[in-house]
């Protein structure tokens, strides 16, 4: 199986409290390589179209309230299974039941405040990988 891709986003609590920093260290000391890198603070309406998929549930105001509230990391990682190896590196999305060592067992505030994002599939991680970088930010 070769490389494949799968997408990242650091939320706005472990950027505010300058946990990126650990958190970019561990997907690399992890085997993954860094194709594209940003910083950036998402409006209101960009979150609603990030998350357009969840548009009707009932969490889905308060998903885009949090992510609007401060800046982001986003991240294209590139390994070998990818999408499988970084869901394993990130843990559960409920830091609580996340595995010990986790990035969000070690960073996560919270099921709702869980430090990082990472896709669910090959699809996803494409889609997402598109919607923050064009074809001049991926190396």
């Amino acid at each position: 199986m070769g490389k494949s891709i799968t997408f990242t986003m650091v939320k706005p609590p472990a950027v505010r409290d300058q946990n990126f920093g650990p958190i970019l260290t561990m997907i690399k000391e992890a085997g993954f390589s860094v194709k594209a890198l940003k910083m950036v603070e998402l409006t209101k309406s960009t979150a609603a179209a990030f998350y357009a998929e969840h548009h009707g549930k009932a969490f889905f105001e308060d998903l885009v309230n949090f992510m609007s509230s401060g800046p982001i990391i986003a991240a294209v990682l590139e390994k070998e299974n990818a999408v499988a190896d970084f869901r394993q590196l990130i843990g559960s999305t409920d830091p609580a039941k996340a595995d010990k060592g986790t990035v969000r067992a070690l960073f996560g505030e919270s099921l709702q405040s869980n430090a990082i994002h990472g896709s669910d599939s090959d699809e996803s991680a494409l889609r997402e990988s598109t919607f923050f970088f064009n074809h001049f930010e991926l190396f």
